[in-house]
């Protein structure tokens, strides 16, 4: 999960190499994240297996998953407010 620095944007996507995929969204590589960066990593999940991986990021893009996001990383979110 990455935050936008200088926008009110989270992103929630599925790599399969972290470090990778963090600097090609802080280059502006990626076209749904270009004009949101500088990103900061706020969030990620570890899988031993790319099905369970897509189905968890498939799920935190709905409305239940991002509220359970929100709750989980609440403090976060409090500080940053």
């Amino acid at each position: 999960m990455l935050k936008s620095l200088s926008h009110d944007f989270i992103y929630i996507g599925y790599t399969d190499n972290l470090t990778r995929r963090l600097k090609e969204h802080n280059s502006g590589l990626v076209l749904s994240t270009k004009h949101y960066y500088p990103l900061d990593l706020i969030h990620y999940e570890a899988y031993k297996n790319q099905k369970d991986a897509k189905r968890r990021e498939k799920y935190l893009k709905t409305n239940k998953g991002k509220t359970t996001l929100k709750t989980m990383l609440k403090e976060y979110f409090i500080e940053k407010s």
